[in-house]
């Protein structure tokens, strides 16, 4: 017993595969992009689905063998196909929508958009509905949006242009594009657990990337230190783990060229 338990503990740590986490992802970005979403919501959104929903699932309907609580029970969950995932990540972007928005989206707007991008199944709008009800059952009603990377990330990056013109080089957008990278892999998905962290540390990455080197005179690590008072080896750390993922290896051979070491950035 104790064996089965291990194995369905082990399995349900594996749910769901990074082919099919990517898939979702990729398909939350995808809608995101097609509804115009601000960025506020797209990252809330992000967090409810990939940072609570698809984690809590196993425990809260016994998947694998694990349970944790109460067991949610619903048509929608059983079985767990990639078509109910979908409708799935959209509620989060409903619910976020609901939160950030002064006139949140419509029912109908998320099921015309379903219509159109979730292949095996036609949702109707009461389905909406009962995905949101199950969504927040899974999730124990945790959607609180204040611990948000991209929150902090846009509050250091305002500061950072008040006290410096290389601010002016800094795009949202590049920083959203790390961010966005970051969260279709689920090593990297993981910094999301620490958003304060990552976000100095994008910040510090899209400083790398877009800065021109031969004007790398703000000690932007020292800054971050004490912007955030995280320890600057530990930023280090995850802005080479940042830079590694993102770059393609010409990318990161050209910034060696000039003998490229992120401690220059202090």
């Amino acid at each position: 017993m104790e064996i089965e338990d291990d194995d369905d503990a082990a399995a349900a740590s594996t749910w769901p595969s990074s082919s099919r986490r990517r898939h979702l992802l990729q398909f939350l970005l995808h809608a995101s992009m097609r509804l115009d979403l601000r960025p506020i919501v797209k990252y809330a959104a992000l967090t409810f689905f990939a940072g609570r929903f698809l984690p809590a699932l196993p425990r809260k309907t016994g998947y694998c063998g694990t349970r944790s609580g109460q067991v949610v029970r619903s048509w929608l969950l059983e079985p767990l196909r990639d078509s109910n995932l979908e409708l799935f990540s959209l509620v989060a972007v409903w619910i976020a929508s609901k939160i950030h928005d002064r006139r949140p989206m419509s029912v109908n707007s998320l099921k015309a958009l379903g219509d159109r991008i979730i292949a095996d199944q036609h949702f109707m709008c009461r389905d909406f509905a009962t995905a949101e009800l199950v969504f927040l059952e899974v999730v124990d009603h945790s959607i609180g949006s204040s611990s948000i990377a991209f929150i902090y990330l846009e509050e250091l990056l305002i500061h950072f242009r008040e006290i410096s013109k290389l601010g002016e080089l800094l795009d949202l957008e590049v920083c959203m594009e790390i961010l966005d990278i970051l969260y279709e892999t689920e090593d990297t998905s993981l910094l999301f657990n620490s958003p304060c962290s990552l976000a100095a540390s994008t910040l510090v990455a899209a400083y790398a990337i877009s800065v021109p080197k031969q004007t790398w005179e703000f000690p932007i690590f020292p800054w971050v230190r004490f912007a955030t008072s995280y320890d600057e080896e530990e930023i280090i750390k995850i802005v080479l783990t940042i830079l590694l993922h993102v770059l393609k290896p010409d990318e990161i051979k050209e910034k060696d060229k000039g003998g490229f070491d992120a401690r220059c950035l202090s």
